[in-house]
């Protein structure tokens, strides 16, 4: 029977890559639903090829452009923010892949969960912002959340079968495009110096959050809330060619490692297909082009984003929220070149200073956690100096 995805975010990077699995295994899956926030042409091809149950636009004002159409298909269509945090319900979904960007992916992660749905998991900020909500809840409802993640899928993939205690997790990291930079290299990159990442092709919030060490610092506290770590069991190395994905040292000092060349199309595979692997025409790797695998550590002090997310993750709460909500801030005023690169963890410093600190935050405490640090934030971006 084949299993029946909806794709959160369908249009973006990984939800395009998803559909390029789903297409390479017709007999293994197929769309359900289809949700996209404001690319609606692309919504609209990949709704007229893939023919899912329904499709859902973010932007209502862009509902009855899609809805015209694909007036002559039998797909459903609907509009808004709600609408996506409801549809994940829907009785005929096996799977949802959670490929939204930024905090908007929480609500219909959680919704998703308590429906019993499987979850492909491509948004860390939902973890991120509210790690101890999510995961306990995926307990209480015994609903597997499987990392889509490529550092998170290869610790996945490397515990799969394993009894053993963790003794540390070890999450690779590329560098991204300014590793090996001065501060006063730093001080002068450019938005288009910033989207050159030198081995993924992803979305621009990633690849600015690549080139800062956030997204690695995501990745640090996202470890943390799957695989039930402490901060002190997570370690980040540099490996600049991105072979490694991440590793797993057991308490015998034993170290298992996932490889592949960095092709995010097989980890969404992984995650749909699990716990069997399926044959791809994927790229493989090979040592003999890469005779030179090397490693380095992170430079905290250029790139303070990674230390920001360590203490986050050490400070609990909703600390993690006010990093997540002041960053997506930051970047997105980057984006439009309204601060420098070097302003984006000074305002996210600020920031977290300011709001105020909640232990145990429920999910509305999360939803004005979030309000009130993007206010903040903005504040300090219209008050910055280029």
């Amino acid at each position: 029977m084949k299993r029946k995805i909806a794709i959160l975010g369908s249009t973006g990077s990984i939800g395009t890559q998803a559909l390029d699995v789903i297409s390479n295994n017709p007999d293994l899956f197929q769309v359900e639903v289809l949700t996209a926030n404001n690319r609606v042409d692309l919504l609209i091809d990949q709704a007229k090829k893939y023919e899912p149950n329904a499709v859902v636009i973010a932007n209502t004002s862009k509902y009855q452009l899609v809805k015209d159409a694909l007036s002559h298909l039998d797909i459903k269509v609907y509009a808004g923010n709600d609408a996506i945090a409801q549809i994940v319900e829907m009785d005929s979904i096996d799977m949802v892949l959670t490929a939204m960007v930024g905090y908007s992916g929480l609500e219909p992660t959680v919704n998703a969960i308590k429906a019993k749905k499987a979850i492909a998991l491509a948004n860390k900020e939902t973890l991120v912002v509210a790690g101890e909500l999510v995961m306990g809840l995926a307990n209480e409802y015994r609903t597997p959340i499987i990392p889509v993640d490529s550092e998170h899928s290869a610790v996945f993939q490397c515990l799969v079968g394993e009894p053993s205690p963790v003794d540390k997790v070890i999450l690779t990291a590329s560098g991204g495009p300014f590793r090996g930079y001065n501060k006063t290299q730093l001080e002068g990159v450019t938005r288009a110096d910033a989207l050159n990442h030198p081995n993924w092709c992803m979305g621009a919030k990633i690849t600015i959050d690549s080139a800062t060490l956030m997204n690695k610092g995501f990745e640090v506290i996202e470890a943390g809330w799957l695989f039930g770590l402490s901060p002190e069991q997570i370690e980040v190395v540099v490996h600049p060619q991105s072979i490694i994905h991440s590793m797993v040292q057991f308490e015998d000092g034993s170290v298992k490692a996932q490889l592949g060349l960095p092709d995010m199309r097989l980890p969404i595979q992984y995650a749909f297909s699990f716990p069997h692997r399926i044959k791809n025409d994927f790229q493989k790797f090979s040592f003999a082009n890469y005779p030179n695998l090397t490693f380095e550590q992170p430079n905290t002090e250029l790139f303070p984003c990674l230390s920001l997310a360590w203490e986050a993750m050490a400070a609990g709460g909703n600390t993690p929220c006010v990093l997540n909500a002041a960053n997506e801030v930051v970047v997105d005023a980057f984006l439009n070149d309204r601060i420098r690169f070097v302003q984006i963890p000074q305002i996210i410093e600020q920031t977290i200073g300011r709001v105020s600190y909640q232990a145990k935050p429920s999910l509305s405490d999360y939803k004005e956690t979030d309000a009130e640090a993007r206010a903040i934030a903005l504040e300090y971006v219209n008050n910055a100096t280029l």
